[in-house]
């Protein structure tokens, strides 16, 4: 966990990029940045292409389609399925649509597996911060994402990175004298980068799985209303 006080975390507008090799404890961290998240104000989606146990194990956390678009707060898993061949045009209308509907969260595992040339990702990720429309995207390969996951985020988390091609892509947008990616991270630590501030703190481990999914168990749980 970040040691300063002041840090800044997404609200309802921001975009914001975690980046790191497999192990490195990137999801994790996508998975508690997503427990501090406003979906108790706006319906979140998970777009889950490999289909992560963790998501699925969320309770009440509620299973869509491309024809659905939600309107209410709470999270939501839509888990699209590349071997169709109407894939990448399902998920563009999809993307599309939710940001005509505007206000809701998008939280994109493993982006890699969104073609780089989407339009359609691209316009949320330009146009989406006046319709409250925050993303959330990981990925361990930095090299081969859109490039405007970088150019549009507000914030960047950045772990262990083992290839030089996603090294190199990451610190192009990073503050190279103060976050050296060819010098490596303690074990589940990352840099964290407030843009608009030009801020780096550097963040240790998260707290475990079980313990994240029990704070989004009790923010998703129906609350109780006094007689």
């Amino acid at each position: 966990m970040p040691q300063d006080s002041e840090i800044k975390l997404p609200g309802l507008s921001h975009r914001t990029a975690i980046f790191g090799r497999t192990g490195s404890g990137k999801s994790r961290f996508g998975l508690w940045l997503l427990s501090v998240s406003p979906f108790d104000k706006i319906p979140y989606v998970i777009i889950d292409h490999k289909r992560e146990g963790l998501f699925q194990s969320i309770d009440r956390i509620r299973e869509i389609d491309y024809k659905d678009i939600p309107r209410e707060p709470g999270l939501y898993l839509l888990s699209p399925d590349v071997r169709y061949e109407t894939h990448d045009t399902d998920l563009d209308n999809w993307f599309l649509d939710a940001l005509d509907r505007e206000k809701i969260g998008m939280y994109v595992d493993e982006g890699y597996s969104i073609r780089a040339q989407s339009r359609a990702l691209r316009t949320v990720l330009t146009q989406g911060r006046s319709k409250r429309v925050p993303v959330i995207t990981v990925s361990q390969r930095p090299s081969q994402i859109s490039r405007f996951v970088f150019t549009e985020a507000d914030f960047f988390a950045i772990f262990q990175l083992n290839s030089d091609d996603d090294r190199k892509t990451a610190q192009s947008y990073a503050p190279k004298k103060r976050i050296d990616l060819d010098v490596p991270l303690p074990e589940f630590h990352s840099h964290w980068y407030d843009v608009a501030r030009d801020k780096v703190t550097q963040f240790g481990p998260v707290p475990g799985d079980n313990e994240i999914l029990n704070v989004i168990h009790e923010r998703l749980a129906p609350k109780k209303r006094n007689i």
